[in-house]
């Protein structure tokens, strides 16, 4: 990740000096594009001039209200709770200054509300701010992720996300976006949102990477600033929102691209590389910065930063003091919890290194008991509680909250028309589309051909769409979720081929590609947002979506062209699906509007081409499965170079690329099999089942906070929530009142005697002492099964803490489990009243030293 050569030099402006780049051999032409600047080189964290200036009257203001609060309101306006976990009576009783919703939370748990609902449940949060009793009242805020369009509501426009804008190079084009989610956001009564991501991704397994423009920072440091205009505006339009520019500092270049992980970059990359954003997010007025979740480890560092939650260097030193910061800092979900020494609801450090609002989304109560009884024991200052209170009334006056208008008193607030923007969606998809290959002119194709379609996407807004859609991971969701505000790539294919010219086989089988003029596969990732996302093992499709590699062997080399569309969140090794296809397009993940594939795909009525391709790649192409990190400059060879795309008029043959083994992995691998954490790993599924359904099993919706109820005869008798053990909502909290059972099952038996001598081990946290007995199973299809009572295992935790518990599976197969047949690795069943959280299940190899069956 050395940064060896200036910044010039890494973001071409054209490609035109490049002639020609090699792909297997065959030349291919590059082409010229829009002009971004390039990013100047820093010899230190620059002062920025934000577009914001300061208000001396309107300080004066805030500091007499400041002055007038006491400790505990000054401690409730720095706390922001999650909306399902908090009541707007609380709102009014704490003094709360923010509430959030995460992804895939809704206003009474709707995910169909409509924007009027979420503004009626604005206005009842406001109503109580605006009742505490302070002197001056102070209007809460709600802050959103609105990351690609607003993006947790119901039938609002999903935009391609940040990777697909990269591809545009058209910061014009991200600006006014930028302006349309204002107006959504507003529509529904808010008016803040955790967006834009600047961070500049260096490594493709980062299950993030579609929330980043570029690897080129010249690219994200020109998105950046045009983004915070679309949103802020001047701040004072009906349209404004807060823009939030996250997450500060170097999110995108964690070794392996591990969420959450370590950058060991060098202070001079942190500065011009991961920095670039920055410097024009602030400098256009950006109100608020997110911090990271990341670590920074700079090289040869006398003492290194850590978590940045916890660096006054970087909070207060760097971005308050040097770039000249005057905004709040907000801290990511739980992320104090992650500095050594803090818990999710006590952490002085991150409030002394510069942390201003504290999203505390479940623990807010006790954040706010444990921050009044630190400042008065003199681990915080009441100067630094001062500084932080300035800070959050300064933005919420900028932001004109003190305006005396409830949010439904705004124009156009719940009207759900300003959900809507599709043919500037649809402009964006056009323009985020790069043409990877096009041998013999296939492409632009004929309307009213016959037409075979295959692959998974095709028919699938929630593949088009991705993480961060109406869920946090984007799963659980179905066509139906979009219906009369999308358009799939199939319906796009049928409008522009004619409907009775499409024939749509998922995987293609018996179907005789003869009796069709053309092929068009629509293949690629599922949904997935952090955590999940993160690749551990080869960038290869094929390898990680055998299905795709297997739709395309039924329809190719049968004389007729195969036209390939990719959907993904990044840049994958396809080199094996590439060349058994006569078109390759890399079309992202373009959100709600399918059509704008197939406007660039298809000629126009006339014969003529509609639109031509003009996306260049964000991100360098890999030109073998482990090809990662993969970055311009660093003396590799990619596939398809940064910045590449071909237009119609390029038509010279790709040729065969170079199909090296797929290995099984690009580096080590665990040994461990997961079973479920943050999302289930397939091949399992999480159920309940009680005796009040008689033992049917319930699937567990994979909605990110769903809560499930299993009812008996009069009350319910199980619930299943999302919650949070380690990292962001990374486990189940499961309340049983009757007999029950929690568990993860496959839909066949798995062969698991590799882990003979191994362990069941998952992390625990108990809210309640159980009433009475409670099992840990492992069926091998019941009735085969083995059985560990851990009733006195569970009673001796302490409540409230993570335990991680560690089962020898000897324990199991002494009672009859047949490791070679299990299809249930995991169950838990309370006869009686239980209340615990449960995470991070897998199956270890080898039992821990000390790991013995529970007494």
């Amino acid at each position: 990740m050395n940064l060896n050569v200036n910044m010039k030099g890494m973001a071409l402006t054209t490609l035109a000096a490049a002639a020609a780049i090699t792909a297997g051999g065959m030349p291919v032409a590059a082409h010229t594009h829009t002009a971004i600047p390039a990013a100047p080189t820093y010899s230190d964290w620059p002062s920025i001039q934000s577009a914001v200036v300061r208000d001396e009257a309107m300080e004066a203001r805030i500091a007499g209200i400041v002055s007038a609060m006491t400790l505990e309101q000054k401690v409730g306006q720095m706390t922001q709770p999650e909306i399902k976990s908090i009541t707007p009576e609380q709102v009014r009783r704490h003094f709360i200054g923010s509430v959030l919703n995460g992804g895939g939370t809704w206003p009474g748990g709707r995910k169909h509300a409509t924007a009027a609902q979420w503004v009626a449940l604005a206005d009842q949060y406001h109503h109580a701010s605006m009742d505490t009793g302070l002197p001056t009242p102070i209007p809460i805020i709600w802050g959103t992720d609105a990351v690609h369009g607003h993006s947790n509501v119901h039938q609002a426009t999903l935009f391609p996300h940040n990777i697909g804008l990269g591809a545009a190079r058209d910061p014009a084009l991200v600006q006014r976006i930028g302006a349309s989610v204002g107006r959504s956001v507003r529509a529904t009564g808010l008016r803040w949102t955790f967006a834009p991501t600047l961070a500049v991704a260096r490594d493709d397994r980062w299950g993030r990477a579609y929330e980043s423009f570029s690897e080129d920072p010249a690219l994200v440091r020109a998105y950046a600033g045009a983004y915070v205009t679309g949103l802020q505006g001047d701040l004072s339009a009906d349209t404004n929102i807060l823009a939030t520019a996250k997450h500060f500092i170097g999110d995108g270049g964690t070794e392996r691209g591990t969420d959450q992980g370590v950058n060991a970059a060098s202070r001079h990359d942190l500065i011009n590389l991961h920095g670039q954003g920055y410097y024009t997010a602030l400098a256009a007025g950006a109100q608020t910065v997110m911090v990271t979740f990341n670590s920074w480890a700079a090289p040869h560092a006398a003492v290194p930063v850590g978590k940045l939650h916890g660096s006054k260097e970087m909070l207060t030193d760097v971005l308050k003091t040097r770039m000249g910061f005057d905004g709040l800092v907000v801290s990511d979900w739980n992320g104090i919890g992650q500095v050594p020494g803090c818990t999710n609801a006590s952490c002085p450090q991150a409030i002394n290194a510069g942390v201003d609002m504290v999203m505390v989304p479940e623990e807010w109560r006790a954040f706010i008991t444990n921050t009044v009884a630190q400042v008065r024991d003199g681990k915080i200052a009441m100067s630094r509680i001062d500084d932080a209170v300035t800070r959050i009334l300064r933005v919420k006056f900028r932001a004109g909250l003190f305006d005396g208008r409830k949010p439904s008193q705004t124009p156009g607030a719940g009207e759900q028309a300003r959900l809507l923007d599709r043919s500037l969606a649809r402009e964006a998809v056009r323009k985020s589309l790069v043409l990877l290959k096009n041998d013999e002119a296939v492409l632009p194709l004929a309307r009213g051909r016959k037409t075979l379609v295959v692959g998974k996407s095709a028919n699938s807004v929630p593949n088009q769409a991705g993480g961060w859609s109406l869920t946090w991971q984007g799963t659980g969701n179905s066509n139906a979720d979009f219906e009369g505000v999308s358009d799939t790539l199939l319906a796009g294919i049928q409008e522009a081929a004619g409907a009775a010219q499409v024939t749509y086989s998922e995987s293609g089988a018996g179907h005789d590609v003869n009796n069709f003029d053309v092929v068009i596969a629509v293949i690629g990732e599922t949904p997935y947002a952090e955590g999940p996302g993160d690749i551990t093992q080869t960038l290869a499709l094929s390898a990680r979506h055998p299905e795709d590699l297997a739709a395309i062997e039924r329809v190719a080399g049968r004389g007729k062209p195969v036209v390939t569309v990719l959907l993904s969140g990044r840049p994958l090794y396809a080199n094996d699906i590439v060349n058994k296809s006569s078109a390759f397009v890399a079309a992202w993940l373009p959100g709600t509007e399918g059509k704008g594939v197939t406007d660039v795909l298809y000629r126009d009525a006339q014969g003529g081409v509609a639109h031509d391709f003009s996306g260049t790649l964000p991100f360098s192409w890999p030109a073998a499965p482990c090809q990662t990190p993969l970055n311009q400059g660093d003396g590799q060879v990619p596939q398809f170079p940064l910045h590449h795309g071909l237009r119609y008029a390029q038509g010279a043959s790709l040729g065969m690329l170079p199909t090296p083994a797929i290995p099984r992995s690009c580096g080590p691998v665990s040994s461990d099999l997961l079973v479920f954490n943050q999302v289930s790993q397939a091949p399992y599924a999480l159920h309940v089942s009680t005796a009040a359904n008689h033992w049917l099993a319930v699937p567990v919706a994979p909605d990110l906070n769903a809560t499930l109820n299993v009812p008996s005869a009069s009350s319910p008798a199980m619930r299943v929530e999302t919650t949070q053990i380690t990292t962001q909502q990374d486990a189940k909290r499961i309340t049983w009142w009757s007999h029950g059972q929690f568990f993860a099952k496959a839909p066949t038996v798995q062969n698991l005697s590799r882990f003979t001598g191994g362990a069941l081990e998952f992390d625990v946290v108990l809210n309640d002492v159980p009433s009475s007995t409670v099992k840990l199973h492992m069926e091998c299809n019941q009735p085969c099964r083995g059985s560990v009572d851990i009733s006195a295992a569970l009673a001796a935790l302490p409540r409230g803490t993570k335990t991680t518990l560690s089962i020898p599976l000897d324990c199991f197969t002494q009672k009859g489990a047949r490791l070679e047949a299990i299809d249930v690795p995991f169950s838990i069943e309370s006869t009686g009243t239980l209340s615990l959280a449960v995470g991070n299940i897998r199956l270890r190899k080898t039992a821990p030293p000390g790991a013995a069956c529970p007494a």
